[in-house]
């Protein structure tokens, strides 16, 4: 009997995208498997023919990962309906998608392959992954505003994970977090009311932004996806 593999799994191995953007897909309907829509669970077996909106899905051979320092205004996805899409910002002769998100008005450093599995490991919330930003709010910070962040926020009918905050100036403070709400630190400040005027993100794990002008790309080094890799290691995929 051929080995049978998830229909989520297949697109992400192929690095047509993660796991999660290949169930959103499946929900949508535009996923086929020999010309046949495929639903939630669906398996396929080697020599199926899987298309997504038509087009056959094959799987690329070499792993590409870059390092992109999002300008403001760019926005993080791969559809080409939104005109300041990420992909066609960056132009890349490949296929890639962003690992994860930046929202529109932030900056900073955002990670873009071509490896599902890679995204899926690197997205799991539980694994406590860090990911460290620079913020500058609209007023002095005042009293013990940082340390309450520190321990918790209550928001989105959750309470955040404490989490590394050092105050910079009177305005500015890094944070470093181990999960990723939608906009987490932005609802953080405003639970305090403060408002969020300038938030870059300078670190993804052991991949730093440093001097990369803002709009540009690089792929990262070797000893990045080896440390990477061994960050990863041993750590199940969404859905398996």
């Amino acid at each position: 009997m051929e080995e049978q593999i998830r229909l989520n799994k297949y697109l992400s191995t192929c690095g047509y995208c993660s796991r999660r953007e290949a169930d959103r897909l499946l929900e949508q309907g535009r996923v086929s498997i020999d010309g046949v829509p495929a639903g939630l669970g669906d398996k396929v077996i080697s020599g199926q023919c899987v298309c997504v909106d038509g087009e056959p899905v094959v799987k690329d051979t070499d792993q590409v990962v870059i390092a992109f320092h999002k300008p403001a205004g760019v926005v993080c996805t791969s559809s080409k309906k939104d005109k300041n899409n990420i992909i066609d910002y960056i132009g890349f002769s490949e296929r890639i998608y962003p690992v994860g998100r930046l929202d529109k008005d932030s900056t900073g450093l955002i990670l873009l392959t071509n490896d599902g599995e890679l995204t899926d490991r690197i997205l799991r919330g539980k694994n406590g992954h860090e990911k460290e930003y620079i913020v500058k709010v609209d007023r002095p910070i005042k009293g013990k505003v940082l340390e309450a962040m520190r321990q918790g926020v209550p928001i989105l009918d959750t309470m955040t994970r404490p989490c590394q905050v050092k105050k910079i100036d009177e305005r500015t403070f890094r944070i470093i977090l181990t999960q990723g709400l939608n906009r987490q630190i932005r609802r953080m400040c405003e639970y305090f009311g403060y408002r969020v005027v300038s938030l870059k993100r300078i670190r993804i794990m052991n991949i730093y932004l440093d001097i990369l002008p803002e709009g540009k790309w690089r792929y990262l080094t070797e000893e990045e996806l080896q440390v990477l890799e061994q960050s990863l290691k041993g750590q199940k995929f969404y859905n398996e």
